[in-house]
């Protein structure tokens, strides 16, 4: 398995790796959902790791069988 980078993104990189509105990604903080963030001063920060793991955990329907 491949090492993960584990540098920080922006709300806006996060919107733009996901493909959705950073206004998104925001709602989803204040609310609690989507991936796990660190406040740093004030800016939020989204740990790649966290990110990668939270996205693997968002699988809904279909199969897996090969």
């Amino acid at each position: 398995m491949e090492a993960i980078s584990d540098c920080w993104l922006t709300r806006q990189e996060l919107a733009d790796r996901l493909k959705v509105p950073v206004a998104t990604v925001s709602q989803w903080a204040t609310r609690g959902k989507g991936p796990r963030f660190a406040r740093i001063g004030k800016y939020s920060r989204y740990r790649l790791s966290d990110v990668v793991a939270w996205e693997n955990s968002q699988g809904v329907g279909g199969s897996d069988a090969a």
